[in-house]
């Protein structure tokens, strides 16, 4: 199975990023806005397990067009990077594949929105993520620990902090933070 190896750090700007992913010759990849719902089953057996199933829709903001993928997230490995089993595929439908994770016993119980810059730079994807109520962040996805550890040195942030949960973990903690019960968090 494919394993997700992941730095991520909060930041205050994107700019230094976006300099220096300039400077060192990075390709764009597009920005979208992406629309996350999270799946589970009513006793949160996912959740409790450190597992995830997402259905998210990224709609491409330049050219309208969307694309939409089902993933499937095992638990987080140990380490300094974010490490865990992935599977995902692209979905033809996104409603109708909400409505068939009901009809098979699950729940939505958290949808968001970001706004997400995509560049590749050497073997890394670098995602410029905007969160609701969270602030930036970087992601730097790579093949191997040391590829992404040169990505992210290349980018300056050796130093940020790795960060290590997710953002609808984030989320969900920064709802139950201020006593809110809200299951969509929108742009």
């Amino acid at each position: 199975m494919p394993i997700e190896i992941e730095a991520k750090m909060k930041v205050e700007s994107f700019e230094p990023i976006l300099a220096a992913l300039r400077q060192h010759n990075a390709t764009s990849l597009g920005s979208h806005i992406e629309t996350d719902t999270f799946f589970d089953t009513s006793d949160r057996a996912l959740l409790a397990a450190d597992k995830g199933l997402r259905l998210r829709v990224a709609l491409d903001v330049n050219t309208k067009n969307s694309e939409s993928l089902l993933t499937h997230k095992g638990p987080v490995g140990h380490g300094a990077l974010k490490k865990r089993q992935e599977t995902q595929t692209v979905v033809g439908n996104p409603e109708a594949m909400a409505r068939l994770l009901e009809q098979l016993g699950f729940m939505q119980w958290l949808r968001y929105q970001k706004r997400r810059q995509s560049w590749q730079l050497d073997s890394c994807c670098i995602e410029l993520d905007e969160i609701p109520h969270l602030g930036n962040f970087v992601e730097i996805e790579g093949p191997s620990d040391e590829a992404v550890m040169k990505c992210r040195e290349k980018l300056g942030l050796a130093s940020q902090t790795l960060i290590k949960a997710s953002y609808v973990a984030m989320l969900t903690a920064h709802l139950q933070e201020r006593g809110e019960s809200r299951t969509e968090i929108l742009l």
